[in-house]
């Protein structure tokens, strides 16, 4: 069952008897019986007015040392080792992927190393969290609570029907005065239904003085398909204060698949608060002579920042479903990653000079039901073609961006071993050499349920569907199936013992 949007901006519930297939965003889609709100409520409710959405705080001044930015945040994390950048990507999926993120948390929270003489938790040494769609809840919500996450999300979201509540809230003539009309729309009714149940009105203003890992979700710019993320580093651009913006909002941003949900609106103050891109980095990466290899991806991801600087042609910028442009969270790491291959002022902004491994956890709670299509001669139905079509391009380009982050890998294990190879014959550039090549070891660990060896098991959790409400059982399958993916990976295995080398 999914929500999608009417002529008279009122819902609509949409189902149809095809098979589905959940795909990347955050709701089953399958469509369509129209239930008709008796006209004279829809007068009541348009007679009685209409609400208006958040809107963003405006900046007259760039401060780059200042705000939700992972530069600053990874120079001021304490009692974590700088040695080390532990990432985790957490993706689509509906409460699917809340709870297998979840789990992988608890697993690390279980998880004791030793650094500098001291035991602690692999928790602890989380650095950054990306989330996107159902995985952005777990990222926002560890952010704020800490520890206390371990004691109060599954209550507070992982169990609780939300969707339904959502469904509710849309079928109940007291919440239409809010809907019709005005620029608060489904997505504004869910952020403010979040605040009440996870996020306590907190803003990223709130995450600052906590000691944990900054946490970046995204969202899609409807009008050109750019990534748009939650960083101070982005909202420069447009212009705007990041430090009020409620985690909900962003939350349902990040989740706000289109039909199911509305847009979320931003307004754009870009190129009024004499913003530019001051970072030598990016001097170094358009300049060919001085970047040390092609940066493509990030030049483009700049082009896409820039492109927000027309606040004037661009005041409003309305995002979607962060899975339609990125469902995995792992676009901004390969753009930082090639950007930190091509200038080392980028690798000394963020400490990449001195880190000895860099470990991604990219949590995918990618499913894939069975359908039978193949056994008849009749195509599936409209609605579930359209699902499928959609669905497809998010897999394949998911798949390609865990791929890209494995060929940036052995890339490099090939240019430090080319380096020193061609010193054979000149054993004065050993030193410049063993300098240049890059002495980070990147490690990717996969956890995903293309890896359950059992097929039986397998099938079970590819089968969940995409929404916001699961039985306590499967979410209870999928925490414990998050740990055992996590601890059998050899990747995480040759992670740990890295770490106990040194």
């Amino acid at each position: 069952m999914v929500l999608a949007t009417a002529p008279s901006g009122l819902a609509l519930e949409l189902t149809d008897g095809s098979t589905s297939r959940p795909g990347a965003t955050s709701f089953s889609t399958s469509v369509l019986l129209v239930r008709f709100i008796p006209g004279i409520a829809v007068v009541v409710a348009v007679g009685a007015g209409c609400a208006s959405r958040d809107v963003n705080e405006r900046i007259m001044a760039i401060d780059p040392a200042h705000g939700y930015r992972l530069e600053v945040s990874l120079a001021n994390r304490m009692n974590n080792d700088p040695r080390t950048a532990l990432v985790l990507a957490f993706s689509g999926g509906g409460t699917r992927a809340a709870a297998l993120s979840y789990g992988v948390l608890e697993a690390l929270r279980s998880k004791e190393i030793v650094v500098d003489g001291q035991r602690r938790r692999l928790l602890d040494e989380v650095d950054v969290i990306t989330g996107v769609s159902g995985g952005s809840f777990t990222a926002l919500s560890y952010a704020l609570y800490g520890d206390r996450l371990f004691s109060e999300y599954e209550d507070r979201f992982l169990k609780r029907d939300v969707q339904g509540a959502l469904i509710g809230r849309v079928m109940n003539p007291l919440y239409w005065p809010k809907l019709v009309g005005g620029s608060y729309g489904r997505s504004e009714l869910a952020a403010d239904y979040y605040d009440e149940i996870l996020f306590e009105g907190a803003t990223y203003g709130d995450l600052l003085a906590k000691n944990a890992p900054i946490t970046i979700v995204a969202g899609t710019d409807l009008s050109t398909g750019a990534r748009i993320e939650f960083s101070q580093t982005v909202f420069d651009v447009m212009c705007s204060n990041l430090l009020a913006v409620r985690l909900s909002r962003a939350a349902a941003t990040s989740s706000a698949v289109p039909l199911a949900f509305s847009p979320v609106t931003f307004n754009n103050y870009g190129g009024t608060c004499g913003f530019e891109f001051y970072q030598r980095s990016v001097y170094e990466i358009t300049n060919p002579s001085t970047r040390e290899r092609p940066a493509e991806r990030a030049l483009m991801r700049l082009r896409e920042q820039r492109d927000l600087e027309r606040g004037a042609e661009r005041p409003f910028i309305h995002l979607v479903d962060g899975g339609v442009a990125d469902n995995l969270g792992l676009r901004g790491l390969v753009e930082a990653l090639e950007l930190f291959e091509a200038s080392p002022a980028a690798r000394k902004i963020f400490g990449f000079d001195r880190m000895d491994r860099i470990a991604i956890i990219i949590v995918n709670a990618h499913a894939s039901p069975h359908v039978d299509w193949d056994r008849r001669e009749e195509p599936p139905g409209l609605v579930s073609q359209v699902v499928q079509a959609s669905g497809v391009p998010i897999d394949r380009y998911s798949y390609e961006s865990v791929q890209v982050i494995k060929d940036i890998v052995e890339r490099w294990r090939m240019q430090g071993e080319l380096a020193l190879a061609r010193t054979r014959h000149d054993p004065s550039m050993r030193t410049e050499a063993e300098e240049r090549r890059f002495r980070t070891a990147l490690f990717t660990i996969d956890v995903s349920f293309q890896n359950i060896g059992d097929p039986v098991e397998r099938q079970y959790f590819m089968s969940l569907p995409t929404t916001l409400v699961l039985p306590p059982e499967a979410i209870d399958r999928l925490r414990r199936v998050a740990g055992e993916l996590l601890n059998e990976s050899p990747e995480f295995n040759d992670f740990l013992l890295d770490l106990d080398r040194r």
